[in-house]
């Protein structure tokens, strides 16, 4: 069953802002989906210092996504899922609408912010997505320091790697984070990081570090960022699909809905969505049990549920 939502103004603000960050579509409930709906307020806070001071948006949701890739309830940087070899192989992406300048990384060994070299991929502007040993490269030139990977692999990722090497664990049940927001300006910007699935083939790259499956952002139709099976979202290109449906659609969390049941339809694979059009209505839709998420808006605090 599809659950969507809209939230934040009815209208459009020529200078306000909006926000609403993710913690992943699965199947939590009690402590631990409280828990990753209190990791995101945690995150849409920090973000929201930063549209209230007049900062952009792509500042705001790289903000957020670190708070989140910090927090090991998640699953991006630490804490992250494990590839069937027990190692941690981490994709992210982060976009601004304005110039459509976006970076992405994919593959990455352990780094403590994939998010930050993301960004710096963008702000380099030579490419757009680097992978595997080309990515660490990229990082390391930028001035950033790999880790050693026992200290972004938790007791649960591999107590969850076990479970699936045994076939008798489910899905990863966190997911992917992410972010996006609307600034005082106007412009729009999407973030999304991710360990990918438990259990995956080393080299597997799900839908968040590509532009328009999990990340998306465009100041002339919305931004979104997706969480979910990443070989489903992949197939129907979910967020660019959901940003072209924008203009016609009546409330943001309605398209995030259609294209979340075609999904289904078409490939079996469930998710979830946060999305901001270009307005700075505010939606979220899931096709999961559960999908933490925190939002805020100009003159409003933030909302945050699961």
């Amino acid at each position: 069953m599809t659950v969507t939502a809209t939230l934040g103004p009815s209208s459009a603000q020529p200078d306000g802002y909006s926000l609403i960050v993710h913690g992943g579509a699965g199947n939590l409930s009690g402590e631990a989906l409280d828990a990753q709906i209190a990791g995101c307020h945690r995150a849409a806070e920090r973000a929201k210092q930063i549209l209230e001071d007049g900062g952009s948006a792509l500042d705001a949701v790289q903000a957020a996504v670190i708070v989140l890739e910090d927090d090991p309830r998640f699953n991006a940087a630490m804490g992250g899922a494990l590839t069937c070899d027990g190692t941690l192989e981490l994709d992210a992406a982060i976009m601004e609408g304005t110039e459509l300048r976006a970076g992405a990384v994919c593959g990455l060994r352990p780094f403590k912010n994939p998010i930050a070299i993301a960004r710096a991929v963008l702000d380099d502007g030579n490419h757009v997505l680097y992978c595997g040993a080309g990515a660490a490269a990229f990082a390391e030139r930028k001035g950033f320091v790999p880790v050693e990977p026992e200290t972004m692999i938790t007791d649960e990722a591999r107590e969850h790697l076990a479970a699936h090497l045994a076939q008798t664990g489910g899905a990863w049940p966190s997911g992917t984070v992410g972010a996006v927001a609307r600034d005082r300006h106007g412009r729009l910007a999407a973030a999304t990081s991710t360990g990918g699935i438990t259990g995956k083939r080393p080299g597997r790259v799900g839908d968040s570090p590509l532009l328009g499956a999990g990340t998306y952002a465009d100041d002339a139709l919305g931004a979104a960022s997706a969480t979910g099976l990443g070989e489903g979202i992949m197939r129907v290109a979910l967020c660019s699909r959901i940003a072209q449906a924008l203009g016609a659609a009546q409330q943001p969390g309605h398209a995030g809905f259609d294209a979340l049941q075609l999904m289904k339809q078409r490939t079996g694979a469930h998710g979830g969505v946060i999305i901001v059009d270009r307005e700075g209505r505010i939606g979220w839709a899931r096709s999961t049990h559960s999908m933490a998420y925190a939002s805020t808006w100009t003159d409003h605090g933030i909302i945050a549920g699961g």
